[in-house]
């Protein structure tokens, strides 16, 4: 178990190590005159020149790149270009906030997706077709459309929750409830709608296995096989696709943050890449990395106490 937990978290470090290289040798390519960007047009060649020099521009790229790991290592990726804040700081404020809402739509979906997909297994006929239609919506309405929708009918209309803005958790325990609901729903329901078909053809396939004969003639029930044993084996490819669900969940906080203005990933992201404020983007770049990589470390924990097979592999 040691040398198979060993091997996943350096085949993560390597994943980190080539993610930071590409990212940061496609933004300084495509930065152009990072230092005229910074200081306007109407900057004298002369200024322009002490900027480049300052932040290290006339460097080769190479060199730039070895002096942004060897302070990444330590813990300092730098300052922003624009507001001279720590991005270290930047980051750490904000990801706080999209952990929150991904890790609490990911919870949701998990546990609605289980039970509709256990359902639609199980019952078949209209109670299948109905959690069908459920997923078919989920796949085919985009989650800014969600968002709006909610917006307009629980914030707006009705009045349940607020339609923007975010409370922390320290500060007010109903006031981030009422923030971060319609966030989350709204993450939650294309997640809900790969999840459930998932753990629905996972359920169907072991339910047709030989073992789930044998224990159905040994006398035991019908809820027993199903939560104690199909699910163990159904549990596999239904995390793997969670693990997918969760990092797509973290690019889709970027767009659900901008609707209900919430401080959080997205609105920095979109800030330093509106900016061209490049140490602000190598950090979310790096924090995002960093995230799929424990996730996906996490799941595969999970998958090997599932299946002993999977340390093997």
């Amino acid at each position: 178990m040691i040398s198979f937990i060993l091997r996943r978290v350096l085949s993560g470090v390597i994943l980190i190590a080539v993610i930071s290289f590409l990212a940061f040798v496609l933004l300084y390519a495509a930065g152009g005159d990072i230092a005229r960007r910074i200081l306007g047009e109407n900057a004298t060649a002369e200024t322009v020149a002490k900027k480049t020099e300052q932040l290290g521009l006339d460097q080769p790229l190479l060199q730039q790149y070895w002096n942004w790991v060897t302070g990444a290592l330590t813990g300092n990726l730098g300052r922003s270009w624009f507001t001279g804040e720590l991005v270290s700081t930047s980051v750490s404020n904000r990801l706080a906030v999209t952990l929150a809402i991904v890790i609490g739509a990911t919870l949701v979906s998990a546990i609605v997706a289980v039970v509709l997909g256990i359902l639609a297994a199980r019952r078949g006929g209209w109670v299948d077709g109905s959690v069908q239609v459920i997923a078919l919506i989920g796949f085919a309405i985009p989650g800014f459309l969600i968002a709006l929708g909610l917006v307009l009918v629980f914030a707006i209309n009705l009045g349940w929750f607020k339609a923007t803005g975010y409370v922390p958790l320290t500060t007010s325990v109903s006031g981030w409830l009422s923030s971060v609901t319609l966030p989350i729903v709204a993450l939650s329901i294309g997640a809900i709608a790969a999840v459930s078909q998932q753990i629905r053809g996972s359920v169907i396939d072991a339910m047709s296995r030989d073992y789930v004969r044998t224990l159905r003639s040994r006398g035991l029930s019908t809820n027993s096989v199903v939560y104690r044993h199909v699910l163990r084996n159904a549990g596999g490819p239904a995390l793997a696709v969670l693990a997918v669900q969760f990092i797509g969940l973290l690019g889709g906080a970027v767009i659900v943050e901008q609707v209900f203005a919430i401080p959080g990933m997205g609105q920095l992201t979109v800030r330093a890449t509106t900016l061209g404020d490049i140490p602000v983007v190598m950090g979310v770049v790096i924090a995002f990395a960093i995230i799929v990589v424990i996730v996906n470390l996490l799941i595969d924990l999970a998958q090997a106490a599932l299946n002993p097979k999977v340390r093997l592999s």
